[in-house]
């Protein structure tokens, strides 16, 4: 496969608008900028919740573009932060979507209200349009409702459904496509089904998982995986594959390592992480506790611990 083209930007600004955790009192460092601290019970606080989505901005002579990755689970989790932050996204171009599960997908609706721009692109894979359910061991079962088509065409935007890469923002923004699985541990997503007519079948290659990458100048790749549903590695080997770029600057986002079925992936994926060189490892979302325990011990001077609010610069 002949590599993608992507353009190198100056800069790449990432903040962590939604994920599952909010440390008020974590240290900033060269990278990560963390928000104001503040002690006013009536001052409005950023909110927490099992989702992710981040804001990109790129800078590229001297101009500033973003793009959103994921809107988070609730309809307004993701706007309040943004409230809460002080920041506007008047220089939004696009907004991708990492798969069709709603705890990225749900805020979606109410970020696009706000926006109000008709036409603004929305790139997602075809897959994302299924409709799921996932089934556990002990015999539950949970609806995982794709996004609303009408939702979408209410608020105008132009869906780009695309099972491969994207390049967007002047060709500095590539959205993956489904990533290429390569590793023989990765499983996927065991306990997913589609529906299929009147019947249910296994989904657990969940197709529609794809990331968004950044090259910075002179540092190498910035990959960002929500969830990682194909699994981190295939998602790191899939962004040099890509590119044809084999330096990894970052890796930001969900690992999926957590929960009794992904556990036992942990090891086998630290083994396969430690044999390829980046700089800085943000996890969060859905890597778990073990496993991010696991990455701080393994990668302590590229750890940065992920947080609401949070913004790393590389």
């Amino acid at each position: 496969m002949r590599a993608v083209a992507l353009e190198p930007v100056d800069a790449l600004e990432v903040l962590i608008l939604v994920d599952n955790v909010s440390d008020a009192l974590l240290a900033g460092s060269d990278v990560a900028r963390r928000p104001p601290f503040s002690l006013n019970p009536e001052s409005d606080q950023l909110l927490a919740e099992h989702g992710y989505s981040l804001l990109l901005t790129i800078e590229r002579d001297g101009n500033r573009h973003s793009i959103l990755y994921d809107a988070g689970f609730a309809r307004r989790t993701a706007l309040h932060n943004l409230d809460v932050l002080g920041v506007k996204i008047n220089e939004l171009r696009a907004i991708a979507l990492s798969h069709g599960h709603a705890d990225h997908h749900g805020g979606l609706a109410g970020m696009l209200n706000r926006v109000g721009w008709r036409g603004l692109p929305l790139v997602l894979h075809p897959d994302a349009w299924l409709d799921r359910k996932l089934v556990f061991p002990d015999g539950r079962e949970i609806p995982a409702p794709p996004p609303s088509h009408m939702d979408l065409e209410r608020e105008g935007v132009a869906v780009i459904e695309e099972r491969g890469p994207t390049l967007l923002v002047d060709g500095c923004v590539l959205v993956t496509g489904q990533v290429e699985r390569t590793t023989d541990f990765e499983p996927g997503f065991p306990v997913q089904y589609r529906r299929r007519e009147h019947d249910w079948e296994p989904d657990y290659m969940v197709w529609d998982d794809q990331g968004v990458i950044v090259q910075v100048a002179g540092k190498g790749l910035v990959v960002m995986s929500s969830c990682s549903h194909s699994g981190v590695i295939n998602v790191l080997r899939n962004a040099r594959r890509l590119t044809g770029v084999d330096k990894l600057h970052a890796f930001v986002g969900g690992c999926h390592l957590t929960g009794a079925i992904m556990e036992p992936v942990i090891p086998r994926t630290l083994e396969e992480m430690s044999a390829l060189s980046f700089d800085y490892i943000a996890p969060g979302h859905c890597t778990g506790w073990k496993a991010t325990h696991e990455l701080a011990r393994r990668f302590p001077s590229a750890f940065i611990q992920s947080s609401v609010g949070t913004t790393l610069r590389f």
